[in-house]
């Protein structure tokens, strides 16, 4: 059971990165843990810095971010708020970091709960839940997705 939620908190990442325009290198339930501390899963999201403003790359890595904790909401039909999950602390903080532009904690904050809620309803559009749920289902199955992969498997789904 872990692993599939593992799958399916990576695929949120990798699907809402490619939602918003970006590059997916590669996708792993089992990443390599030699850089930092224990990871379940681990998503590599490349952005074109010819196609987004800095601003943009922000914002959008933030959503990219919040997609892993909103996609196990999804599957495990548990809405909660991602910051009282420990699991989720990193995709919290790194959502946080990743609009600091926004000065005030207040507006930052209301700032990443309307995205959290804004993805939480594209995730459960069924076309969409089927992208996630094939990319889950391809990572369960290889451990390791690469950019070639998942193109491929994201194909008849955007």
């Amino acid at each position: 059971m872990e692993e599939e939620v593992t799958a399916f908190h990576e695929a949120g990442h990798a699907f809402a990165a490619i939602y918003l325009g970006a590059t997916v290198r590669s996708i792993s339930i089992d990443p390599d843990n030699d850089d930092g501390p224990k990871r379940f899963g681990d998503t590599v999201v490349l952005w074109s810095r010819k196609k987004f403003t800095e601003r943009e790359m922000q914002e959008k890595s933030a959503i990219v971010a919040l997609a892993g904790p909103v996609a196990e909401m999804v599957y495990l039909e548990r809405p909660v708020h991602p910051a009282s999950v420990a699991e989720w602390q990193h995709d919290w903080d790194a959502a946080m970091q990743a609009i600091q532009h926004i000065p005030q904690l207040q507006r930052r904050l209301a700032w990443l709960e309307k995205s959290t809620v804004d993805l939480y309803e594209i995730f459960r559009q069924d076309h969409h839940w089927a992208a996630i749920g094939a990319l889950a289902d391809n990572l369960l199955a290889h451990e390791i997705l690469d950019r070639e992969m998942i193109q491929e498997i994201m194909e008849s789904w955007m």
